[in-house]
């Protein structure tokens, strides 16, 4: 089940913080977790609107500009009535809009398993620890390289991921020595992902196995599944 949000312009980098208690969101919907560590799992999404970032081989642009605004309770209760128990707060950036923070603690208060997928370009240090965070690291081939915060890495836990999305040989080097230099594996599960059209999936496993990298292969679910489809 999909609700249909639609609404005037949202600024990408900037979203307009409303003095009340809502967030703008693009969309809810239940679909198949696609990736990290509850992949395959049914999940409501909540895609809030907005990002201030424009990586290479985004898929969700859609989400930069439009959406609607909604009471935060409201929220809340529509994720509850999609009847399933994960749900996962992503974008856009969702960060980017502050009070995605009380959402996030809302839904855990409400017994629900909640992850959210961040850029990894804004401060995680708030976000409720019940959350599991999947955050971004950007390579150099998503043209978003600066934006890394490397002061959320000591922040996270066994708890969180650290998510690799790799666009060539150069960007899997990279990664590779993001991982040994951090040593990333031993703070959280680190997954490693082939851009779509960019990197063959076997190529990157091939990589992997290789190397014996502490690292965990996975492909979107959702891509194999429905492609790009809005929604799913």
């Amino acid at each position: 089940m999909t609700v249909s949000l639609s609404a005037a312009a949202a600024l990408p980098s900037e979203i307009v913080q409303s003095p009340l208690p809502r967030l703008k969101i693009t969309e809810i919907f239940t679909s198949l977790q696609g990736e990290a560590d509850t992949a395959g799992w049914p999940t409501v999404f909540v895609r809030l609107t907005g990002c201030p970032l424009r990586c290479t081989y985004c898929d969700t642009a859609y989400a930069f500009h439009g959406g609607t605004w909604w009471d935060i309770d409201a929220i809340v209760a529509e994720v509850l009535a999609q009847g399933v128990h994960h749900v996962c707060v992503t974008g856009g950036e969702p960060l980017a809009q502050k009070r995605c923070l009380v959402l996030l603690e809302k839904l855990c208060d409400a017994g629900l398993d909640v992850s959210l997928e961040t850029s990894g370009a804004l401060d995680v240090s708030a976000v409720d620890p019940r959350v599991s965070r999947v955050v971004d690291l950007k390579t150099p081939g998503s043209g978003e390289l600066a934006r890394n915060r490397l002061e959320n890495l000591p922040l996270l836990t066994r708890r969180d991921q650290i998510k690799f999305v790799l666009c060539s040989r150069e960007d899997y080097e990279w990664a590779r020595g993001m991982v040994a230099e951090h040593r990333l594996n031993e703070r959280s599960m680190v997954l490693f992902s082939p851009s779509k059209d960019q990197v063959s999936p076997r190529q990157l496993a091939d990589w992997i196995v290789e190397d014996r990298l502490p690292v965990r292969f996975q492909m979107q679910l959702h891509k194999l599944l429905w492609n790009d489809e809005p929604g799913r």
